[in-house]
C-alpha cells in the first residue's frame, strides 16, 4: 500500500481517526472503556479537541513536541490526537524508565510541553528541572503540585478545534527505540502511517471489524501497544478496553471476565505467565476472545500448542518494531504454523540478504529488510544510524532470519547484541555498565539466556575484585542493585561468577562465546 495513492496531499491524521466517526455518525457509540469509565466517540472527539486548545493556550504550536509520560488512560488519547490535531508533535514515552532516561529523552526530544500521569511524578520530576527546552509540565490523574492540571486545563479550553493544515508527509508522532549503545532512538512517524498499518495489518489479517472490543495489554507508550488499543479500534469505530495496571495475569484475567473482549492483544511472557496462573477448574476464561495476537518476541511453538489446547483460541504471531510501527510479518488465523513468524502482511515486501545485501537463498540465515510505507521517515538527530538503517526504500531490521520452502519466516537472532526481554528492548551494554558500578564487581558480561519457558531474559557473566566474595547473596545483591538503577525489567535474572570474560585482542568481549 502506498499512502499517496489513497490519502489526499492536505491530511490530518487525528481528523481521520476520531472526528470521522463522530462525521459518520458513530458519536453516541462506544468508543473507550477504562475501569468503570465509559467513553462515547464524541468524548474522545472533546478530550482531544480541549486538549488540542489546552496545548494551543500554553504556547505549544506546529512542530513541537509534547513528551506523553502516561499510563493508559482516556487522557493519554487526548494527548495524543490533541497533539497531533494542532499539527504539534506527541512522544510517547516508556514508563517503567528512571529519572536519568527520561531526562534524556525531553533533553533529546526538546519537548516543550509534557503530559504525566500522577504516579508517574516522582520518577519525573527530577527530570524536568533539568530540561531546559521544557516550558510545562501537565499532571493528569492526581495532585499537581507545583505543576499544572491537565484537567484544570481541559475544563477550562474550548470542546471545538479545526484540524491544523498538516501533510499526510508531515511529522505526526515521534517513538523511541532503544539501541545496543543504551541511548534511544526517536524514530518520526508520519501522518500517513497509522492508516498504512491500519489498512494492511489490521483489517486484512485480523479482519478487525465495527463490533469487536480489543484489549492488549501491551500499554500504549509501545508501537505494538499504540496500535493494538490507540488506533486500530477507531479506525474501523470498534471499542478499546485500557487498563492503567500492571498486566499481571490474574489483572489480565480479570479484565477479560470483566468487558469481555473479542480481540486479545499479549507478549509471550504474559502467555506462558497466564498458562501458569489459570484456575485448572475453569475452561471459559476466554470464552469471548475470538482471536489472540503475539508480538514482541518470538513466540516459543508450545507456548502456541499449550494456550489453544488450554484455551480453544488461536495466537496469531508475528513481529513489528518501533521503526515500522507495527507488524509486518505475520501468522494467519487458521493458518498458523507454530514456531515461525509467519508471511509478509498485504502492503509489505521482506526479503533475506547477505552482509553485502545479495539475497540468500531459501533456509539460509540473513539479514532482515523489509519495505513498506508505514516506515518511519528517520531517526531524530542521529544521521549515521538512519543510514545504517534504512535502504532506499528498504529498512534492515537488526533481525536475523531464515525462509523455508513454504514461504513462512524464522527467526535466528539478532544481528547485534540486543535483547527482547518480555517484549522489551534492553541493551547488554547498559546492564553491564550497571553492574560495574558496584564495589565488588570488577567486570560483566550480559547476553540472553533461554528460561524455562525457552523465552529470553538477560544472564550476567560477572569478574569480581576479589573472586571469594561469590556467593549465592552477593548475586541477589547485585540484582537487586541494578533494579534500583535502572528499569527493574533490565535486570539479569541469573548471576554467573567467572575468573574472566572472553575477549578479542583489543579487548572486547565476546558476547557470542558466552552465549554459546
Amino acid at each position: 500500500m502506498n499512502a499517496a495513492d489513497v490519502l489526499p496531499a492536505q491530511f490530518n491524521v487525528a481528523s481521520y481517526f476520531v472526528d470521522r466517526n463522530v462525521d459518520e455518525g458513530r458519536g453516541a457509540a462506544t468508543a473507550v472503556i477504562c475501569g468503570g469509565r465509559v467513553l462515547t466517540y464524541a468524548d474522545v472527539q472533546e478530550l482531544a479537541n480541549r486538549s488540542g486548545n489546552a496545548l494551543l493556550e500554553l504556547g505549544v504550536q506546529m512542530e513541537d513536541r509534547v513528551v506523553l509520560l502516561c499510563l493508559d488512560t482516556p487522557e493519554f488519547l487526548a494527548a495524543f490526537w490533541g497533539a497531533i490535531k494542532i499539527g504539534a508533535v506527541p512522544v510517547p514515552v516508556n514508563t517503567l524508565l528512571r529519572t536519568a532516561d527520561y531526562r534524556y529523552l525531553l533533553n533529546d526530544s526538546r519537548a516543550k510541553v509534557a503530559v504525566v500521569s500522577a504516579p508517574l511524578l516522582g520518577e519525573a520530576d527530577g527530570a524536568v528541572t533539568q530540561a531546559p527546552a521544557l516550558r510545562h509540565v501537565l499532571v493528569t490523574g492526581g495532585a499537581a503540585g507545583r505543576h499544572l492540571s491537565f484537567e484544570d486545563r481541559l475544563a477550562r479550553a474550548s470542546s471545538t478545534l479545526d484540524p491544523a493544515p498538516t501533510s499526510r508527509d508531515d511529522a505526526a508522532f515521534w517513538l523511541y527505540s532503544s539501541g545496543s549503545t543504551g541511548f534511544p532512538k526517536g524514530a518520526i512517524h508520519l501522518h500517513h502511517d497509522m492508516v498504512v498499518c491500519l489498512e494492511t495489518y489490521a483489517k486484512q489479517v485480523l479482519g478487525l471489524r465495527q463490533d469487536d472490543r480489543v484489549y492488549s495489554a501491551a500499554k500504549l507508550f509501545f508501537a505494538y501497544g499504540l496500535g493494538n488499543a490507540g488506533y486500530f479500534p477507531p479506525g474501523v469505530g470498534a471499542q478499546s478496553v485500557l487498563s492503567p495496571d500492571r498486566p499481571t495475569p490474574e489483572h489480565v484475567f480479570e479484565t477479560i471476565a470483566r468487558h469481555r473482549p473479542t480481540i486479545f492483544f499479549g507478549v509471550p511472557t504474559l502467555y506462558a505467565a497466564m498458562l501458569a496462573a489459570a484456575d485448572p477448574r475453569r475452561r471459559d476464561e476466554l470464552a469471548s476472545v475470538r482471536l489472540c495476537v503475539s508480538a514482541g518476541e518470538a513466540l516459543p511453538d508450545d507456548i502456541y500448542t499449550r494456550w489453544r489446547e488450554r484455551f480453544g483460541v488461536e495466537i496469531i504471531d508475528g513481529i513489528g518494531t518501533t521503526e515500522i510501527l507495527h507488524i509486518f510479518l505475520s501468522n494467519r488465523p487458521g493458518k498458523v504454523k507454530p514456531g515461525s513468524s509467519g508471511l509478509p502482511v498485504p502492503g509489505y515486501e521482506a526479503i533475506i540478504v547477505d552482509d553485502q545485501g545479495t539475497p540468500v537463498p531459501r533456509g539460509e540465515i540473513g539479514n532482515l529488510r523489509v519495505k513498506g510505507d508505514s516506515t518511519m521517515a528517520g531517526y531524530w538527530n542521529k544521521h549515521e544510524k538512519t543510514k545504517e538503517t534504512l535502504w532506499g526504500p528498504w529498512i534492515q531490521t537488526g533481525d536475523k532470519y531464515w525462509q523455508d520452502e513454504d514461504g513462512h519466516f524464522w527467526y535466528a537472532g539478532r544481528a547485534d547484541d540486543m535483547l527482547k526481554v518480555g517484549g522489551i528492548w534492553v541493551s547488554p551494554v547498559e546492564v553491564e555498565s550497571t553492574l560495574i558500578r558496584h564495589p565488588a564487581v570488577l567486570e560483566a558480561a550480559v547476553v540472553g539466556a533461554e528460561d524455562d519457558e525457552r523465552l529470553v531474559k538477560p544472564k550476567a557473566y560477572v569478574v569480581l575484585k576479589t573472586a571469594s566474595a561469590a556467593s549465592t547473596q552477593l548475586a541477589d545483591e547485585l540484582k537487586t542493585f541494578v533494579k534500583d538503577k535502572i528499569a527493574p525489567y533490565k535486570y539479569p535474572r541469573w548471576i554467573e561468577f567467572v575468573p574472566d570474560l572472553p575477549k578479542t585482542a583489543t579487548g572486547k568481549i565476546q558476547r557470542f562465546k558466552l552465549r554459546s
